[in-house]
């Protein structure tokens, strides 16, 4: 079983980012300098292909795909090993795109993305993925992988980060210097910053869940003393 977990979350990973750098690329080479253009292909492609893995890798292994939702959501199964399979599914994802663009295998990034409005775009863009992924396992599972597709796309636009969010990704696209990638010296920041964000999104979701478990409770009550006392009346 953990195989197929393992197998499933390495796959996904390598799917997402040969989408996140191959799209990039194709839109880097048709956009003619348009960057808006070149990051529009790159968000619907990203975007598309979220829902796709989600709904198809669920079923399997929780289709996390993402260090950051593994280390705070995980309960079942090794974290480490989860881990170790996104970050080695991700950068094979880098090589793969690569080679179908006939690019180098290996490139690290130059596009420098260091800025403090860059750090909080990414914990931001970090907080509402797990967020997203919270309540939406509890209110809206079955749109679960509609909510995620749409958060990213959103954050794509409106996060100064262009919503990385994850730091398998995050590694995966210091390893092309193509329009998606990230210069391995910014990389750690933004890895701290997700991070950070999921846990502040963590400790928030369960707050707002707990409370809404206190309501429910508090609401049943004098439902529940009413059946008990027509139960004592019959």
């Amino acid at each position: 079983m953990l195989k197929r977990i393992l197998a499933a979350e390495a796959l996904g990973t390598c799917l997402l980012v040969a989408t996140v750098v191959g799209s990039g690329i194709m839109a880097e080479r048709l956009a003619s300098g348009n960057i808006a253009l070149a990051l529009l292909g790159n968000t619907v492609a990203t975007g598309a292909v979220l829902y796709v893995l989600i709904s198809i890798f669920a079923p399997t292994s929780g289709a996390q795909f993402n260090p950051a939702v593994t280390l705070f959501l995980e309960r079942e199964h090794s974290r480490i090993a989860l881990i170790i399979a996104q970050i080695g599914g991700g950068a094979a994802g880098a090589v793969l795109a690569h080679a179908m663009f006939g690019e180098p295998l290996y490139a690290a990034s130059t596009h420098v993305r260091a800025t403090y409005g860059e750090w909080l775009g990414e914990a931001v863009a970090t907080f509402g993925l797990i967020m997203t992924i919270r309540l939406a396992v509890k209110h809206r599972p079955a749109a679960l992988p509609a909510l995620v597709a749409a958060w990213i796309t959103a954050g794509y636009w409106f996060t100064s980060s262009t919503s990385f969010a994850n730091p398998a990704v995050t590694l995966a696209r210091t390893m092309t210097d193509s329009f998606s990638g990230i210069r391995p010296l910014d990389a750690p920041a933004f890895i701290a910053m997700q991070l950070l964000g999921a846990l502040l999104a963590t400790r928030f979701s369960d707050w707002l869940t707990k409370e809404e478990a206190h309501e429910s409770d508090h609401l049943a009550q004098p439902e529940m003393r009413h059946i008990a006392q027509d139960a004592g009346h019959s």
